[in-house]
């Protein structure tokens, strides 16, 4: 059985990036020379062409493969983690072979598309003791974190409700306008208020209900869904999701004393700005911009180096997985669906605020934003994703 990879105190984690679309190259790629700590060895990518172009413009990659090569990768020993950015339906596939083989995993979310394929994600990680993250760069941003702190303060008072928009228009030259739910919005966009909501309430849910529309024809799935999730001691989170609105993301938390607003809440690269109400006493606070890839690659890194559990672990996406599928169901049955009562044990930390400055976005080779058409973050595809339908 293989054994995770060790990287001594002082060397650089060595990546490879699977899957070089719109996040790698946008964000992950140009935010690796901020950390300090990590470099890209390797890029697995189904076009040749964006690879050679890639190692050109940073030189630190030496190796390539196509994702029929993977097997050949996972045995070469140019690599000691992979950041993986394939669509999410083929996480699980990438995911066990490459923690089984000993590399350390930074996953995009969603981890998977069932809870069934997360504990089985998470088991090949304890198998072989190799690291596994769930990508929330959030956890590490600035903005989010001052507002997990006023929550545990107790300066919004007792927690009522939690409710957010996050919308982006999506060509249908995109990928995801056919690809079913789970290339749908809720799965793609819904992780950040699901997730968000978690934290700040510090709790999961017990039940969700979602509704939803088809409003243009170039989507095969409701692109607009509102959400609803109910928690014990009667707080509510509840969010808007659309793939065919302009782009917006916000979020709103409120307790009996006060309510804090945010905006922007998700986007890269930050600045978000808090408005703040404590009874009738208003203020206003900005969080400058940051690199929140580079941060959160720094994060893990140092947890690979140290031999640390990282935070936002396998548990923290398999939990958010579990409220995407309850949407899925309750999409089809227009019912609410319950939730077994469940504890995490490990929560955000503000300890773990990284500031590192934002990157330039730099010229995208065969990648795309989503709504200008081609593929969005996860556009470089595996083979079998043209056989897969959600």
């Amino acid at each position: 059985m293989a054994t995770a990879k060790k990287v001594e105190q002082g060397s650089k984690v060595r990546y490879a990036v699977v899957a070089a679309g719109w996040i790698s190259q946008t964000a992950l790629l140009p935010g690796v020379e901020h950390t300090g700590n990590s470099e890209v060895t390797t890029i697995v990518t189904g076009h040749e062409y964006k690879a050679e172009v890639l190692a050109e413009k940073y030189p630190s990659i030496k190796h390539s493969y196509s994702y029929e090569e993977y097997d050949e990768f996972l045995r070469a020993n140019v690599a000691d983690a992979v950041y993986l950015a394939t669509p999410n339906w083929d996480h699980v596939e990438f995911a066990i072979k490459t923690l089984e083989a000993g590399l350390h995993l930074l996953l995009e979310k969603p981890m998977a598309v069932s809870v069934e394929q997360c504990q089985q994600i998470i088991k090949a990680s304890q198998k072989t003791g190799a690291k596994l993250m769930v990508a929330y760069r959030l956890h590490f941003e600035p903005g989010t974190l001052k507002a997990l702190k006023r929550v545990r303060k107790g300066e919004l008072g007792k927690l009522r409700y939690f409710n957010s928009s996050f919308s982006q228009p999506v060509s249908a030259l995109n990928h995801r306008a056919k690809s079913g739910y789970w290339a749908g919005p809720v799965p793609d966009m819904g992780p950040y208020p699901i997730n968000m909501v978690r934290t700040l309430f510090g709790a999961e849910p017990i039940e969700v209900y979602a509704t939803g529309w088809n409003t243009d024809a170039k989507f095969n799935f409701e692109d607009t869904v509102a959400v609803t999730l109910k928690f014990d001691e009667g707080r509510i989170g509840s969010f808007v999701l659309s793939y065919n609105a302009q782009d917006l993301d916000d979020f709103r938390i409120t307790g009996d004393l006060g309510t804090l607003f945010s905006s922007p809440a998700y986007a890269m690269p930050g600045g978000m700005k808090h408005t703040l109400m404590i009874g009738e006493k208003g203020s206003s606070e900005s969080f400058g911009k940051t690199d929140q890839f580079g941060g959160e690659l720094k994060y893990f890194s140092e947890c690979v180096i140290a031999g640390r559990d990282p935070e936002p672990d396998g548990e923290e996406g398999m939990l958010d997985v579990r409220v995407l599928v309850a949407v899925e169901q309750s999409l089809k049955t227009g019912m609410p669906v319950k939730l077994a009562p469940y504890t995490r044990a490990r929560r955000a930390s503000p300890d773990l605020e990284e500031t590192l400055s934002p990157v330039k976005i730099p010229d995208l080779i065969g990648a795309n934003k989503p709504s200008e058409g081609g593929s969005n973050g996860e556009e470089d595809q595996a083979p079998s994703e043209a056989l897969r339908v959600a």
